[in-house]
């Protein structure tokens, strides 16, 4: 039950330290960002003698737990990449250096490999020299990986270097080895915290609002939406045909349309439909208007696909295409109809990733990375920085890691792309009405 959601946040011990972050206000631990924001749900909390269930709000706090002269911290990037990685790196060693007066600051190379012996990795040394500029460029300069490491490896090399905070930027994947790294220190009795920032394009990390990135993956996104409407606008009976990441979620997708307003067909994994039905609308659309733009996340119709049986070294499914499948199937159904087309496909997924993150996502990333180091100043572990109603919050690992952030089927998001492309409420049933 989500009035039962556990939001407290683990600490290594009382903050007796004064902080040295003069910025003319501090967070107290009693200003809490509200789950559920709407009058009736509060009403209903509070005539059950309930207290409504709320996040702990990011911030510098008044006293900290580490002695600033003394801390050591790494930080490691992993999974795949996303704009806004070197802004969130930046961020984090400015803040250390300046706010705090952090000096040592480690960079492990290629994620968690990084922590690993086995790969002969050095650490980078990260300055704000070393830093200067890094966010006008995409990618990571940490490099990333996929894939587990040994966990008491990783935990025996923080404790050889003397790590006190290990700040982990990365995906679900991610974020559960950042929890068992820190369950093994906790089982070790160390004083280490392990601080998460979120990093997923396809913005799937539950209990966050928004992970950085994703505005600017959108944003790209449009563009190749653009290219496919003005290909399909520019041919009889044209289809504009763009593939978009979103393995279990479709929100990229779902954004991208209501960016763009030029798309017709929207297909996302959280929305059931049958070929016959997608394709029978399709033909509709195209005998009353003469062209169509579809866009398909990769997580949609894996149900028309044969299952690979392989993994990546994340441990997830590696899908089929269904950018390729969908071109294939359009093709074939429209060479047994009188109908002719001309069919453009467009996946831009990997240019999508590397791309610099754009103001809005820069500006977001700094602010995260910034509560992340407030965050490990006063000890707390176990944990990720995000943001909810729009306030940067503390949430615990493990729900945030606990399902799957995905589109309400039956929310406004999905009524909006619907009202947006016009596209058949129902494409399972080839003569459901539109």
């Amino acid at each position: 039950m989500e009035d039962e959601l556990d939001l407290n946040i683990e600490k290594l011990g009382e903050c007796r330290i004064p902080s040295p972050v003069s910025i003319g206000r501090f967070t107290k631990d009693n200003e809490n960002v509200l789950f559920r924001v709407t009058l009736p749900d509060i009403e209903t909390y509070l005539a059950s003698g309930r207290r409504p269930p709320a996040f702990e709000q990011a911030g510098p706090r008044e006293k900290i737990y580490f002695d600033p002269s003394k801390l050591k911290c790494g930080i490691v990037t992993c999974g795949g990449l996303c704009p806004g990685l070197n802004d969130v790196i930046r961020s984090i060693v400015l803040s250390l250096y300046y706010h705090y007066g952090v000096r040592t600051v480690f960079g492990f190379p290629y994620g968690y490999e990084g922590l690993s012996y086995r790969h002969g990795h050095t650490p980078l040394d990260l300055t704000p020299k070393s830093v200067e500029g890094i966010h006008e460029k995409g990618g990571t300069i940490l490099g990333t990986s996929r894939g587990p490491q040994d966990i008491s490896e990783m935990v025996d090399t923080l404790d050889r270097m003397n790590i006190g905070v290990l700040f982990v930027i990365g995906g679900d994947g991610t974020l559960k080895g950042a929890k068992a790294i820190s369950e093994e220190i906790k089982n070790r009795g160390l004083k280490i915290s392990v601080i998460g920032i979120p990093k997923t394009i396809d913005n799937d990390i539950s209990y966050v609002q928004k992970s950085f990135g994703f505005e600017t993956a959108v944003a790209e996104a449009k563009k190749a939406i653009f290219s496919a409407h003005t290909e399909a606008l520019g041919a009889r009976n044209g289809i504009g045909l763009v593939k978009l990441m979103g393995r279990e979620s479709g929100h990229i997708a779902s954004y991208a349309t209501l960016a763009c307003n030029d798309v017709n067909f929207c297909l996302i994994p959280e929305s059931l439909f049958t070929m016959e039905g997608f394709l029978h609308a399709l033909k509709k659309r195209l005998q009353e208007r003469g062209h169509a733009v579809i866009v398909v996340a990769e997580g949609a119709g894996q149900n028309f696909l044969k299952d690979t049986g392989e993994r990546d070294a994340s441990g997830n499914i590696r899908f089929a295409d269904i950018g390729h499948y969908l071109r294939d199937m359009i093709r074939n159904f429209f060479k047994k109809s009188t109908m002719q087309i001309s069919m453009k496909y467009i996946d831009p997924s990997y240019t999508i990733r590397s791309v610099p993150a754009n103001a809005s996502d820069s500006a977001f990333a700094l602010i995260l990375g910034q509560n992340a180091v407030h965050a490990a100043m006063t000890g707390r572990t176990n944990m990720l920085v995000g943001t909810w109603m729009n306030r940067y919050t503390h949430v615990p690992i493990s729900l945030a890691v606990s399902r799957r952030k995905k589109i309400d089927p039956d929310g406004w998001i999905w009524a909006s792309v619907l009202t947006a492309t016009g596209q058949p409420r129902n494409m399972v049933d080839p003569v459901s009405p539109p």
